[in-house]
């Protein structure tokens, strides 16, 4: 939609827009230029900025998400101090709980828009050094035994399950393979994934998503229509493996994922 649409709806529905609050973000990749543009309307000018914030999330033009991992560092180190200042309650449980009031409704808000960035381990190093105050362990224990034992996802597993119950819960916006084509396959009830050579693209949501989704055991892919099922089975498979990276879960053979025998665990 044109700025003059929009001013044309604002004025149809007798609203006023603030175009001194008002800016235009230019998405660029890494290659590009920024244009010289200017954006002039009701004797404004509108500002061209580079990153500004959007339902909480701090979005730049190159889709790097630095500044959002910046903004969010701080409240997780506060995060982390306020479970040192408990860990007198001694229950794991309790420190659980602290956890995911303080510090996980923070790390998971749209993590499956900003954690394919590289930036992103700066905040995974924090949530390693935040279980292990939990567990009251040392420094340069290893997390994986630690995350299992408290039943908490590494943060590239918890993108997985993020973006996965995105994908189930808005099927309708994906194609399967079936839809795109007649050829017979082993693959037609994945998810079409388009072809894109553009790694700004590989890691934007949709693509990600599918394939992710695409990698998936059968047996897990079989129950996506029923969401409560799938969100129970998808926790228990990503705690059974804690991946520490993306590339970790396409590595891993998913095949030999016992989903009868987790059930019963």
């Amino acid at each position: 939609m044109s700025i003059n649409d929009r001013n044309n709806w604002f004025q149809c529905n007798r609203l006023t827009l603030n175009y001194g609050k008002t800016h235009f973000l230019q998405f660029l990749t890494k290659k590009q230029n920024e244009m010289q543009h200017q954006i002039v309307t009701s004797n404004s000018v509108m500002t061209n900025i580079n990153s500004t914030k959007f339902l909480g999330l701090i979005i730049d033009n190159t889709l790097s998400w630095k500044n959002h991992i910046t903004e969010i560092t701080p409240k997780l180190n506060k995060a982390c101090y306020v479970i040192r200042t408990v860990t007198f309650l001694k229950s794991p449980e309790l420190l659980r709980m602290v956890y995911f009031s303080y510090f996980h409704s923070i790390m998971s808000y749209g993590i499956i828009f900003w954690v394919n960035s590289h930036h992103s381990v700066n905040i995974f190093k924090i949530q390693k050094w935040i279980i292990r105050i939990i567990t009251n362990s040392i420094r340069y224990d290893t997390c994986r035994p630690l995350f299992k034992q408290l039943r908490i996802l590494p943060l590239p597993s918890q993108y997985i399950f993020s973006i996965l119950i995105f994908v189930v819960t808005n099927k309708k916006l994906f194609q399967l393979n079936s839809q795109v084509h007649n050829i017979h396959t082993r693959n037609n009830d994945n998810l079409h994934l388009l072809s894109t050579g553009l790694t700004l693209v590989q890691k934007e949501v949709a693509y990600s998503g599918c394939k992710i989704y695409n990698h998936l055991p059968s047996q897990i892919k079989e129950i996506s229509n029923n969401i409560a099922l799938f969100k129970t089975t998808l926790k228990k498979f990503l705690l059974q493996y804690i991946f520490y990276s993306i590339d970790e879960y396409y590595q891993q053979n998913c095949n030999d994922y016992d989903y009868q025998c987790s059930m019963y665990r």
